[in-house]
């Protein structure tokens, strides 16, 4: 039916001409045309050609309201699609019990573009109720990366036995602490206790229990009253008290189910860099930190080349890898990894080859900064839009450099350090991409020449690199709101040409060359303590590497270290390409 058609019938029907039936609706009669109808809804189909005689005009429809009924007459004339928060609920019910699939489809779509904590766990339900398995899938991936603001919801204590069970069971319920899990299903149990209390023994060992700390667990598990009352649970405590005293969750390759991991929010990809066999040689090796279990996984393409000094950055769902080297060749090109289809794919090169290259994503684009071509150091940058997969020259920078590290912060991209072609360089600025134009800001202490920078907590952080007289384990934190720079905790290890990172509120350091040889060791940085700890080493000793944080994607678990009753943490993962 074309749309002027449209608008005719439904003229006919307000003016109530040439209508050939009456739905009553609470006392509130609609005049409309049977054909119109049934043209829209497998219902009204059988109801005016199998459930009643051709010669019937009146039918009186119950468990609706008369609003609901015109939004849906509406809908079957002129497509009209009046979704509100106010009304989808009831709208969708209907639509799914007279069949309007369209109308329904409609609601879908709104239901999950407006998903938040307070309603995720009623269309979570409503969904199962009422066939959806797309927006039921994505309101329950919502309820998990959203864990603590739901269950503080008042839709939570609704959730059935089963439903806990099912989340509080996943592998991908996201929470800082188990006993975000554990004080919820207390919460879940104390809303009808008499009923509930009886579900404990089923409840209980879904709690990775063995993940609290010592203390927690001793005050508010061991000394549960509940728990202490029911014989399964008592043991399923004594289990985890086990695996807490003896540090059995530590050991590789042993995942009992109370000290098994749940999957991280993000993962710390360490892609390519230099290798030495014997000699210096570039790698394509790909590997992913996984902060919950504490171990690496290997990710290698060995169909994907190898670079070196190269910019990595994740922008929307995708890793790009841009520029870099290998020991003949210096690189323009830039590959593009979709982390949903586990697929590469070759994008528009940068208008110049650079390696040791400055790299951030801001605002949707993806800025290059530096670098340099085998024989120049740059001071020029560039800016590629994913959208258009083009590549745009942006202002210059103050000075040429090559090995500085860049973040974003506030809307700007603030660079440091590097090499000139003639000097190691202390000097840092920033650009404003409102104006297309770079500042000057106030130098760092000492000269840093493959350093890395990052942004955390209102501060911008500069960490190792060298200079003329060493490797450098110092690292000093800048404050825009006074334009200087103050003296931090230095690294473990002297280092340049690491990668750096922000993963879990945490600075990462990955890799890099100590003055003596490559290394794997990764370490990271506590700003609340000030304290630098050791974490798990990369399984390849690595410098000129480039690191990434990948978050927000469904399939998380391909990229995470198995979670299965053992694992072997030294294994490629099984669901990507090898």
């Amino acid at each position: 039916m074309t749309h002027g058609s449209a608008l005719v019938f439904n003229e006919l029907r307000l003016q109530e001409e040439l209508c050939d039936a009456i739905i009553t609706v609470q006392n509130e009669d609609f005049h409309i045309h049977k054909i119109i109808l049934s043209g829209c809804s497998e219902y009204f189909r059988a109801l005016f050609t199998r459930w009643s005689h051709p010669a019937d005009q009146m039918y009186e429809i119950v468990h609706v309201s008369p609003d609901i009924m015109r939004l849906i007459i509406e809908f079957a004339y002129i497509g009209s699609e009046e979704v509100t928060p106010h009304n989808v609920k009831e709208l969708y019910i209907a639509c799914d019990f007279f069949k309007v699939i369209g109308l329904m489809e409609a609601c879908c779509r709104f239901m999950g573009d407006h998903l938040s904590k307070d309603n995720c766990i009623d269309i979570w339900q409503l969904t199962e109720n009422f066939f959806c398995p797309t927006l039921n899938g994505d309101a329950f991936h919502f309820i998990l990366q959203h864990f603590t603001e739901a269950c503080a919801s008042s839709e939570f204590i609704k959730l059935s036995i089963q439903q806990l069970l099912k989340l509080i069971e996943a592998d991908q319920l996201l929470v800082r602490d188990e006993s975000t899990v554990f004080e919820a299903i207390l919460h879940w149990i104390d809303h009808s206790p008499e009923e509930r209390t009886t579900y404990i023994s089923q409840i209980l060992p879904k709690v990775r229990l063995a993940l609290m700390t010592p203390d927690y667990f001793v005050t508010n598990v061991i000394n549960n009253m509940m728990l202490m009352c029911d014989t399964e649970c008592q043991e399923t405590v004594k289990t985890a008290q086990t695996l807490l005293n003896d540090g059995i969750v530590r050991y590789p390759g042993i995942y009992h189910p109370l000290a098994r991991p749940r999957l991280p929010a993000s993962i710390l990809l360490a892609i390519g860099g230099r290798i030495k066999n014997g000699y210096s040689v570039a790698t394509n090796a790909i590997e992913a930190y996984d902060i919950c279990a504490d171990l690496w996984v290997n990710l290698t393409n060995p169909e994907e080349s190898p670079r070196s000094q190269l910019g990595v950055v994740f922008l929307n769902g995708s890793v790009y890898c841009v520029g870099g080297n290998t020991e003949i060749q210096y690189f323009s090109s830039v590959r593009r990894f979709d982390l949903a289809t586990h697929t590469w794919h070759q994008v528009a090169s940068m208008k110049l080859r650079r390696c040791c290259v400055s790299i951030t994503a801001l605002n949707g684009c993806i800025y290059v900064i530096g670098g340099n071509d085998g024989h120049n150091c740059h001071s020029t940058a560039e800016c590629y839009n994913p959208e258009s997969n083009q590549w745009t020259d942006i202002a210059s920078m103050n000075e040429r450099r090559s090995h500085a590290s860049c973040t974003n912060f506030q809307g700007k991209v603030y660079i440091c350090g590097g090499f000139s072609g003639e000097s190691f360089l202390s000097s840092a600025e920033y650009y404003s991409p409102d104006i297309d134009q770079w500042f000057q800001i106030a130098a760092m202490s000492i000269h840093r020449y493959g350093l890395g920078v990052v942004a955390l907590e209102e501060q911008i952080y500069a960490v190792g690199g060298k200079n003329e007289e060493s490797y450098i384990n110092s690292a000093e934190v800048y404050n825009p709101q006074t334009n200087s720079w103050q003296p931090v905790t230095p690294m473990l290890t002297p280092r340049k040409g690491f990668g750096i990172e922000v993963l879990d509120g945490r600075i990462f350091v990955v890799g890099g060359f100590d003055g003596f040889t490559v290394i794997p060791n990764v370490e990271s940085y506590d700003h609340n303590t000030g304290e630098w700890s050791e974490a798990t080493n990369m399984r390849i000793s690595r410098s000129d590497l480039c690191c990434c944080v990948v978050s927000g994607i469904t399939n998380m678990a391909d990229y995470a270290a198995l979670r299965g009753s053992s694992l072997d943490h030294s294994c490629t993962h099984p669901s990507l390409p090898v």
